[in-house]
């Protein structure tokens, strides 16, 4: 069986057909440089191609999509080049398997199996059925089906010959390249197929700025109103602790962000909205809490990024990931992690045990978020803790200057509101 391969800069799946055709030598020289490429492997005579693969080591990252005789995605395969250069991860797959060929591409009735793979040998695999419902497991995988082995450019197998059920041995042959590609120029447009990007922080600044307008999806306008400034957090050891209070108490907390030693504000931003109460049946304007923020100076933060904790790997994520400190009591908090065990301690005997009089801690009586303090008194370290509207993993956001410097860790307590044109139809900077 005679299958044809040819080499693009992309892939648009909205399209079904690559972006950018380029020659196999030029294929050659972007994978040796770590640059995104696309492989389109064809059967002569089919419409839609058998599987495509993407290739970008610059980002540890090899994707795979096969599609059926309709053009519909069956099974794509997410793998992550590691430590060892010689093999590959098989980090995450999703395979759906449609009932029929009438059945749309994703259909949310469609029965699907998502297995998720770890180096250390950790894995789930969820089956969506169609009836609805899921099962989770852990995955019965070898080592052999956990890694594979990393083909030279150009030798790479077709790894979906078993789901096409090819029997008969397959040649390749080269594609012909329709277009030359243009060197330089516009990027691929949105809709092409990328290596996955964690989840990003969206407009973060615009929170603590009164006068934006935004909505949560659910209210159609909410106006952020002058932030609430709740008091100061003292850093004396210069590492911060953004943590769950009580699931890390006595050990190390989940996330830490080097700052300065000192003594920061504690901010909540918060929205303004109206709605119409059932129970009143009146319109009722109300306030409401977005976000926690420890304020460490005043200079405009220019970059927003997520903060990793100690297993952290970036290589790793799948799109939209986020990765943060865990709470199973709707609750996180900021704290100097030089004294986090006496810190805790405190928490726990104020707020479990209920101890009367205790010295070094206080219950936070102001309408906010913030919850809880305690201090230290050999070391001057304080926690405060604050509500979060659920339980879950919450990212830590840090924000830093045009000159790198952190001025502001933000842990957004209602999820990412989007932003809403000004009155006169503009956005602001952040949002365009």
């Amino acid at each position: 069986m005679v299958v044809e391969v040819g080499y693009a800069q992309a892939w648009d799946p909205e399209v079904c057909a690559p972006w950018r055709p380029m020659s196999a030598e030029e294929a050659r020289e972007r994978d040796a440089a770590g640059s995104p490429y696309v492989v389109v492997y064809r059967e002569p005579g089919r419409k839609a191609p058998l599987e495509v693969r993407l290739v970008s080591w610059q980002d540890h990252y090899v994707g795979l999509c096969v599609y059926d005789a309709q053009g519909r995605r069956t099974y794509e395969l997410d793998m992550r080049l590691l430590d060892d250069p010689s093999r590959l991860l098989r980090r995450y797959s999703v395979g759906w398997y449609y009932t029929g060929p009438e059945m749309a591409e994703f259909d949310k009735t469609c029965p699907r199996i998502t297995v998720e793979l770890f180096p250390d040998g950790r894995g789930r695999r969820t089956e969506e059925r169609r009836g609805g419902g899921s099962f989770t497991t852990s995955p019965e995988v070898q080592e052999d089906e956990r890694w594979m082995d990393r083909p030279a450019f150009g030798e790479w197998p077709l790894l979906s010959a078993q789901v096409h059920e090819l029997i008969e041995p397959v040649s390749f042959e080269a594609a012909e390249v329709a277009e030359a590609a243009e060197p330089g120029g516009a990027d691929a447009p949105a809709t092409c197929w990328r290596p996955p990007r964690p989840a990003q922080p969206g407009p973060i600044n615009e929170l603590f700025r009164p006068g934006v307008r935004v909505t949560d999806g659910y209210h159609p306008e909410m106006t952020v109103v002058e932030p609430h400034r709740v008091g100061t957090l003292r850093v004396p050891s210069g590492l911060l602790a953004v943590s769950d209070p009580d699931v890390d108490r006595g050990d190390r907390p989940r996330i830490t962000v080097p700052v300065p030693p000192g003594e920061y504000a504690l901010d909540e931003a918060r929205v303004r909205f109206s709605y119409h109460c059932e129970w009143r049946n009146a319109e009722v304007t109300t306030t409401e809490a977005t976000a926690v923020r420890l304020l460490l100076g005043e200079t405009p933060v220019t970059t927003w990024e997520m903060a990793l904790g100690p297993d952290d790997d970036p290589r790793l994520f799948i799109e939209q990931q986020t990765v943060g400190f865990d709470t199973d009591g709707a609750t996180g908090c900021f704290a100097d992690a030089g004294a986090w065990k006496p810190l805790t301690e405190l928490f726990e005997r104020g707020l479990i045990q209920e101890e009367p009089d205790l010295d070094g801690y206080e219950d936070i009586d102001d309408g906010s978020m913030f919850m809880q303090r305690t201090r230290d008194e050999a070391s001057g370290g304080e926690l405060t803790t604050f509500a979060t509207t659920g339980d879950g993993t919450y990212p830590v956001w840090v924000g830093r200057s045009g000159a790198g410097e952190v001025m502001g860790v933000v842990v957004l307590v209602e999820g990412m509101p989007e932003l809403l044109p000004e009155h006169d139809g503009t956005l602001t900077d952040a949002a365009v």
